[in-house]
């Protein structure tokens, strides 16, 4: 089974800009499609953004639309989400996922593999 590791979370300003690396290990991911994930506190885990397995198709929550883009390297086993003009409401802790299937889907079941998480804070 594969293993998601996140990085590049941190404490940032409102209008500021962090990338998000998700590295897989243990399994290639490139047949997989990809999806970030975040759950702030009392709220349920949402999906913020989804890749297919070759990246021609992306889902993104209407909130982040314009801001946030979601890539990967296949060739690197290595997910990656650009997040800009980050808001307040941003803050939540991001979660990595492989999809069990190649296609853009964004239901929490349909992902077999999650990350650990990576907390981003956005400060007003």
């Amino acid at each position: 089974q594969v293993q998601l590791v996140e990085s590049g979370g941190g404490l940032v300003q409102a209008g500021g800009s962090l990338r998000l690396s998700c590295a897989a290990s243990g399994s290639t991911i490139s047949s997989n499609a990809m999806g970030w994930f975040r759950q702030a506190p009392g709220k349920e885990r949402e999906p913020v953004a989804v890749i297919s397995w070759r990246g021609g198709s992306t889902y993104y929550t209407d909130s982040v639309k314009g801001r946030f883009t979601i890539s990967r390297d296949n060739a690197k086993n290595t997910v990656y989400l650009q997040m800009n003009s980050l808001r307040p409401e941003d803050t939540a802790v991001y979660y990595c996922a492989a999809h069990r299937r190649k296609v853009v889907t964004i239901m929490s079941t349909d992902f077999g593999s999650w990350g650990q998480g990576t907390q981003v804070t956005v400060s007003s």
